[in-house]
Parts: structure tokens; sequence; C-alpha cells
């Protein structure tokens, strides 16, 4: 009963959070929105801004609570640490171990949508890290691909100039479908490395 309270008064304040935002996303970025939300998932992204996560919520809506997945180092930044504290689920990404395991699956268990940006950091030519893959297999749950295309730089260059955004979700898709044509005697490290790529190469084609 606490957990079901405790996620309720999330889900409050989130929508809260999210509807305040909304009209400052729309105007800043002249946001529009192409395609369906399916009813559950995982959501996948390039990470390119710390712009995404607002302009993601935004594009979602306040009453699609997306929980992400967060380094434990942004609970150092004293801007982001109450609202990854709120909202998201904290892991150690690099020493990802049992108690880190066992709080994904419970909040995968709880939340619709799950919120992943498999490069897991703003770093240009960073590569797709294979925790995205391994997650869905473990949960069973669809990939939800959503690419963010800017018509102007982005992040914004100026800081005070903000190009126009569109959000452009993609149709659902598995693991399998991701592992199809893969030869079945390949290294465990490698499938998994080539299903990252297939996974974000399917994102950047939106």
């Amino acid at each position: 009963m606490r957990i079901f309270l405790v996620e309720r008064v999330r889900d409050v304040l989130y929508a809260f959070f999210v509807a305040l935002a909304t009209p400052l996303i729309w105007a800043l970025f002249r946001l529009s929105v192409r395609g369906r939300i399916p009813p559950r998932g995982i959501v996948v992204a390039p990470h390119r801004s710390y712009w995404d996560i607002p302009i993601l919520c935004v594009a979602f809506g306040p009453h699609r609570r997306i929980v992400f997945l967060a380094r434990h180092g942004l609970l150092r930044n004293p801007v982001f640490a109450p609202f990854v504290w709120g909202f998201a689920v904290v892991i150690r990404r690099e020493e990802f171990g049992l108690r880190d395991f066992r709080k994904t699956m419970a909040a995968a268990q709880r939340a619709r949508w799950l919120g992943i940006f498999p490069e897991g950091t703003t770093r240009p030519g960073a590569k797709p890290k294979p925790g995205a893959v391994r997650l869905a297999e473990w949960l069973g749950l669809p990939f939800i691909p959503v690419r963010l295309v800017a018509r102007g730089s982005y992040p914004p260059r100026p800081r005070w100039r903000f190009p126009r955004v569109e959000v452009r979700i993609g149709e659902p898709f598995t693991v399998a479908d991701l592992a199809k044509d893969l030869p079945p005697d390949l290294p465990r490290r490698e499938r998994y490395q080539l299903l990252a790529q297939r996974l974000m190469d399917r994102v950047l084609a939106l």
C-alpha cells in the first residue's frame, strides 16, 4: 500500500511539472510530435542534450510518466538531483550489480514506460551500450524508438537560439526483430554489441 501511494504521488507531481513545462518547451522549440505512443515499452532515443528529457516528457504528455534510468553521477548536480531522486531509477552504470538489477525490475513492474538513452552520455560519437537490449530481454518488453529531429543547432548554440524540433515516434519492435539474420554461434559479447548498434541504427533511421 505504501509503494502504491508513493507512486500515485509521483504521478501527480510528474503531471504537474510536465504540464508546467509544456508551454515553455512548445514555445522554445516550436515542438511537433509525429507517431503513435504504444501503451507500454522501453523508450529509446539518442542522447544529445539535457533538453532531451523535458522534450520527451512533454511529447508523451503529463499523464504518461516515463521512468528514466539515470546514472548515479547525476545526483551530484544540485539542479538535477531532486528530479532524479523523485522520478528516475538511479543505477551505477559502470558497476551494475544485483541491487541495481532489483531496482530496475521493480520499477519496470510499476511503470508503463521506461526511458533509456543507449549511448549513456551526451558526448558525440559514443557507441551504444548493450544495457537496453539486456533489459528488454529480461522484461520481455518492446522498444519504442524515438528520435528528436532538430532544424537548427541542437543542443542550442548559442544557448538562447532554440531550433525547431520534431519528435518522431516509431513503431515498436522487439529484441527478436533486431536479432534476425544474426549467426546463432556468435559470442555473447559480440552479439549484444551488434544488437545495441542495430537498435541505434533503427532509431536514427526514423
